[in-house]
């Protein structure tokens, strides 16, 4: 991996982070239209290099939301932020302790298209409830981190949009829109930290981070941060004003290139093959 693609990768995954289009989605298609195959994308320096370019996403959220994160630490055990983010964080966790295996195994590359169009559904049914002219809280509660919480869940599969989908969940359960937008950003905090604890954990044992090449890790990691800023100030400034439909269109159209080439058998593309139900329940098992 040199400098450039580290920046490409760096950038896909600050912007798609906070813009609801998918990070992991946008990082398998970057890597294919820069003939990262998928041997290389599996070895554990890509692998390690994903979970740190999400720890540079992360140091974004703790910029803008500093006053938010300073008010936790100052008052942790009375604070109802930090609850509500600790219950949003339960569902996505169940999933990886119980069903993490199948994940990796089954939903990767080939369910690529079919995600990018889940993420158009979420948006529109995000967009078409949020028109409603009914009463919204303007301030998270209970309600809305359970429900955030478990489309947090539903985004662990690749390809589906994280903030989207949990921006949907708190629409959906009558939040207001910057809101919605707002706890769905800090929700990523607890998630990040959880993958770099536990990634960077089999990294280090696996002898991972000294595949990884200094200069290029530091500059996609800048790049991620930056750009997630940025990211995250356009959202919270214009979630009020745009429409979730254009966001929603780009994704379809963007699933169903990938579902086209995918049947095509395009050369670098991951097939679609659906596992078979006996697959599915060895992976189960091992899980």
């Amino acid at each position: 991996m040199n400098v450039f693609q580290a920046a490409v990768l760096g950038l896909v995954q600050g912007l798609a982070e906070f813009l609801p289009i998918s990070s992991s989605g946008h990082l398998i298609l970057a890597r294919m239209i820069m003939g990262i195959s998928d041997t290389e994308a599996a070895t554990g320096s890509y692998m390690i290099l994903d979970v740190l370019l999400h720890t540079g996403t992360l140091l974004a959220v703790m910029v803008v939301f500093w006053k938010d994160w300073w008010g936790i630490l100052k008052n942790p055990f009375k604070s109802r932020l930090l609850l509500l983010l600790i219950v949003a964080s339960i569902p996505a966790l169940v999933v990886v302790l119980l069903f993490n295996d199948l994940v990796e195994q089954f939903f990767t590359g080939w369910f690529l298209g079919v995600s990018f169009l889940m993420t158009a559904v979420f948006l529109l049914v995000a967009e078409w409830i949020s028109s409603k002219n009914v009463h919204r809280a303007t301030k998270p509660g209970m309600k809305h981190a359970i429900a955030m919480g478990i489309m947090q869940a539903v985004a662990l599969l690749p390809g589906v949009s994280r903030s989207g989908s949990t921006m949907t969940g708190g629409l959906c359960t009558r939040l207001d829109r910057k809101a919605a937008a707002k706890f769905a950003f800090m929700m990523s905090a607890p998630a990040i930290l959880g993958s770099l604890l536990f990634e960077g954990k089999d990294a280090i044992e696996m002898g991972y981070l000294a595949e990884l090449s200094l200069i290029p890790t530091l500059v996609g990691m800048v790049v991620a941060a930056v750009s997630g800023y940025l990211a995250i100030r356009f959202m919270l400034q214009l979630i009020q004003k745009i429409s979730l439909n254009w966001f929603a269109l780009y994704v379809a159209i963007v699933g169903v290139v990938v579902l086209v080439l995918q049947l095509a058998g395009v050369p670098g593309v991951p097939p679609f093959e659906i596992p078979t139900l006996g697959a599915v329940a060895q992976a189960l098992r091992m899980g």
